[in-house]
């Protein structure tokens, strides 16, 4: 009998502990702050698709809002049409999990209805009171990232903060009816923290699996390497994206969000041959 813990969704399944997964980003936005516009374009969406996934990416992470500092938000009925006809059509043509990056209840169950496989809400089924029911209604998998205001940055323990919110994250879609073998984390790096806590999360990314979970790192490409760094350009931070995915998967995390699939690939292959 097969004991591998593994992270399931409706599709397929993905065992843990061997091999680190990656969700390459995909922004069917105007205004990301680092491919904005780059993607709007339907056929430029579906060539970006499916060259992440050749390079090595499981999941692809479907977006139609930024969540950058000072976005603008757009409505659930704006959302769906940047993302629900992609999703649609792109379906017919990959065995790729398809995640749908939404807080939106509204969206995640029109994308679920044409082929998503997994929601990833930043505001980890807390903001919306019906996203945890849509996702256990569906039988989909989640993503459950912690986030707060910007007024609560930096006030008290950052991780003791991640692990209150993600407990009750975890605690509102099981009672909605998720299993706990789809259940996903994410510390949510730069949303609600201080340049020192996303440092300080990076340092403590062993204390985010003591929840019992496999974990998300999204550090690609963010102004915490930025800062650091002294880099303006969004695509001249790989080489600290690399460090952070290296970094993240020491610590034990299971998948990572990318926007440089094949670089990041090749990094996880090295760090999951030397550790897994």
């Amino acid at each position: 009998m097969d004991t591998t813990p593994k992270f399931m969704t409706a599709r397929r399944s993905l065992p843990l502990g061997s091999r680190t997964y990656l969700l390459g980003i995909l922004n069917l936005t105007p205004d990301s702050f680092s491919d904005g516009g780059e993607f709007v374009n339907f056929d430029a969406a579906t060539r970006h698709f499916h060259a992440m996934v050749d390079a090595g990416a499981e999941i692809i992470d479907v977006g139609g809002e930024s969540t950058r500092p000072g976005h603008i938000p757009v409505s659930a009925a704006e959302e769906i049409a940047r993302v629900v006809p992609f999703i649609e059509k792109i379906r017919a043509h990959t065995s790729a999990l398809i995640s749908i990056d939404t807080s939106k209840a509204a969206v995640a169950r029109a994308a679920i209805e044409v082929g998503a496989d997994i929601v990833n809400d930043i505001w980890g089924a807390q903001r919306d009171r019906e996203m945890a029911d849509v996702i256990g209604a569906s039988g989909t998998a989640c993503i459950l990232m912690h986030n707060r205001s910007a007024e609560e940055a930096g006030v008290g323990d950052v991780v003791e903060a991640i692990l209150s919110y993600l407990q009750r994250s975890v605690d509102l879609v099981l009672s909605a009816g998720v299993r706990e073998a789809s259940i996903i984390l994410d510390p949510g790096l730069g949303f609600g923290k201080t340049y020192e806590e996303n440092w300080e999360i990076m340092r403590r990314l062993l204390e985010i699996k003591q929840l019992g979970y496999p974990v998300l790192l999204g550090a690609s490409r963010k102004s915490m390497i930025a800062k650091l760094l002294e880099l303006k350009d969004p695509k001249a931070r790989l080489s600290g994206t690399l460090a952070t995915t290296a970094l993240g998967i020491q610590a034990g995390v299971d998948f990572i969000r990318v926007h440089d699939v094949r670089e990041n690939r090749e990094c996880a292959d090295v760090m999951d041959y030397c550790l897994r």
